[in-house]
């Protein structure tokens, strides 16, 4: 019997006219950026989290898809985003980011984008020792049948400097988001890099303004990465260097900086609860 996808896809209506389409990372699921949708939301953007293409199952399920399938995934629910609200934005974290981008490329309607912990390569200071030094290796072979099916977990302490989130990774081996993958197989990282190399190609003709967030001390990619990505595109750029955080900035100490520095850099209303809609459920939760 074939698994199921369970619909993991949340959104969350305001009256603002204004909406962020939300990009969770590789290996990753829409729960995880639950925290800054409800931040948003009370700044009175309405938010959508949809499930990347292959993603919310397992590894075999992942490795079926491409990066433009991950960016073509999108394409549907940025629609009805456009469908009823004025302003559209994006805004993802790593990989979401870059297919934030990569997506507004193909929609130049998208008005502005925030990208989290850009990631070109894993070179923060928690991956020295065992991946680093294998990177020359891994980069050129990840895609090659034999290779691509290889995977690697995450390492303590999983982009996060929060002791309670990070026990709870601890505790449920990885597991704490529904839908999201404890391993990320070298075929998915493959496409990382095609992606990358596609912002580095196309990145002077994005030019709608960008907001830069990455954690000064990230664990897993070197600030040089989002430094990188600001000098590729070709609309104004804001960076912002985060103290007291690791990688994963959207859920860790700083979420609540991170979710007001996108609310400004999208004019959101300073305070907008009363304005919002209550929250509605996907179908088939």
């Amino acid at each position: 019997m074939t698994a199921q996808i369970r619909d993991f896809r949340f959104r969350l209506d305001a009256k603002s006219g204004k909406a962020v389409l939300l990009i969770h990372g590789l290996t990753g699921a829409p729960g995880e950026m639950k925290f800054l949708a409800r931040r948003l939301h009370k700044r009175g953007l309405s938010v959508a989290a949809p499930l990347l293409a292959g993603h919310g199952l397992d590894e075999a399920h992942l490795l079926r898809t491409d990066w433009r399938d991950w960016r073509d995934s999108l394409l549907k629910p940025l629609e009805e985003l456009r469908a009823d609200h004025d302003e559209v934005y994006v805004a993802g974290i790593c990989v979401g980011g870059a297919l934030g981008l990569a997506l507004a490329a193909e929609a130049p309607s998208i008005k502005a984008a925030a990208v989290y912990s850009m990631t070109y390569r894993y070179d923060g200071w928690n991956m020295r020792h065992w991946y680093s030094p294998l990177a020359p290796f891994i980069e050129p072979f990840a895609g090659l049948p034999l290779i691509r099916r290889l995977s690697f977990e995450e390492p303590y302490p999983f982009g996060l400097k929060d002791e309670r989130l990070r026990d709870g990774m601890t505790a449920t081996q990885g597991a704490v988001i529904p839908g999201a993958l404890d391993r990320l197989p070298l075929g998915a990282m493959a496409e990382m890099y095609r992606l990358t190399r596609h912002l580095d190609e196309i990145g002077s003709q994005i030019r709608l303004p960008t907001l830069l967030i990455h954690a000064r001390d990230d664990d897993m990619a070197h600030p040089r990465n989002s430094e990188r990505l600001q000098k590729a595109l070709g609309g104004p750029t804001e960076l912002h260097l985060l103290e007291d955080c690791y990688h994963m900035v959207h859920v860790d100490l700083q979420r609540d900086l991170v979710a007001d520095l996108t609310a400004d850099f999208f004019g959101a209303a300073p305070i907008a609860a009363r304005f919002a809609r209550p929250y509605r459920e996907p179908v088939g939760a």
